[in-house]
């Protein structure tokens, strides 16, 4: 991500983990079809410090994990300490 939002994330292998918990059926896969970026930022609200999120809108997401999320994003001004995230496609 850059100043003027830019925001390009490539997603490499986002699957569930080969682990007891997780049904032998999911593990070692992605269940989502979309993905989605969200960045958030530390904004001034009067005297006070709230957080702000942005997010995008879905972008594909394959069996294996993988995805490119490229989107412009509207940032706050001052956008303080951001955090860049990925999110399922299918949740808010």
């Amino acid at each position: 991500m850059d100043t003027s939002g830019d925001l390009l994330i490539i997603v490499r292998g986002l699957v569930f983990k080969d682990d007891p918990t997780v049904p032998a059926e999911l593990r070692g896969k992605n269940d989502e079809e979309d993905f989605r970026g969200l960045v958030s930022c530390l904004i001034e609200s009067g005297r006070a410090v709230e957080t702000q999120n942005i997010v995008t809108r879905p972008f594909p997401a394959n069996e294996a994990g993988n995805s490119i999320i490229h989107a412009h994003v509207d940032l706050p001004n001052p956008c303080v300490a951001p955090i860049v995230m990925v999110l399922a496609g299918s949740e808010d």
